[in-house]
């Protein structure tokens, strides 16, 4: 058993948690002799526990001896609203998933990337096999053309400069000048599609949605054998991605 006057890993924490909320409180820093009396810690313990938080990243020491909030806090804020974001919208995915039998999938174009966000899937809508990335296989997936029909050209020719089109496929497009011919000439527009161009024996289509600023794309996967209801799914799709883009563009 441990020492009974000795603090706990809880009180330890609880400690540290004070500490952050008193730093957060002086936007321009306060030094350790501050924070340690308006948090009630003897010096000691406070200097101990902003050592470990400037380590951690929780915290930076300014020049003049100063703590001000360190870049992983703003981290985790920024992650936090990012989950907040995709609460409002998960229940429009499920919905979508319940209703055609299908996997629900929102990517985000991030720093040059497509990026899976977020996936709702079950036993009767699984979702397809994630072999390859969605980073690597924005060519082959309607989620990713769906993101680059929606780019300028500028943005285009950046992202395929950056990226091989790996055929994945048979039926994978591997030349870019083709690959932008049917984005622009997309029959299903603003809705694009992968025939089979990622996975043999399923389909998918996706429409844009924005967050902000930030472009992204609604899409669901279906087996091959489901492909006469296409155009049934895209009169479906382009409302909730609709909905989706209101939900994401609400400020928190």
């Amino acid at each position: 058993m441990g020492e009974q006057g000795g603090p706990t890993l809880i009180t330890s924490v609880q400690r540290a948690f004070r500490l952050l909320e008193a730093v957060g409180a002086h936007e321009n820093g306060a030094p350790a002799k501050q924070l340690a009396r308006e948090t009630g810690l003897p010096l000691a313990t406070a200097y101990h526990l902003l050592r470990t938080l400037v380590h951690d990243g929780y915290v930076r020491k300014l020049q003049d001896g100063g703590f001000v909030m360190g870049d992983k806090i703003q981290t985790l804020r920024s992650t936090g609203r990012g989950q907040a974001l995709l609460s409002r919208v998960r229940p429009a995915l499920a919905a979508l998933r319940d209703e055609l039998a299908t996997a629900a999938y929102l990517t985000f174009y991030e720093e040059g990337e497509i990026r899976v966000a977020e996936i709702v899937d079950g036993p009767r809508a699984p979702r397809v096999d994630l072999w390859v990335g969605f980073e690597d296989a924005g060519h082959a997936t309607a989620l990713g053309k769906s993101v680059l029909r929606e780019l300028d050209d500028e943005a285009r020719r950046d992202y395929l400069s950056r990226h091989h089109l790996s055929d994945l496929t048979p039926r994978t497009i591997t030349s870019s000048p083709e690959l932008l011919r049917r984005l622009d000439s997309a029959p299903m527009a603003p809705a694009v599609t992968d025939m089979e161009e990622y996975a043999l024996g399923t389909v998918c289509v996706a429409v844009p949605v924005y967050s902000g600023d930030t472009l992204g794309s609604l899409g669901v996967s279906l087996p091959v054998d489901r492909l006469s209801r296409l155009r049934e799914i895209r009169e479906r799709l382009i409302p909730t991605a609709n909905r989706v883009t209101r939900g994401l563009s609400l400020t928190i």
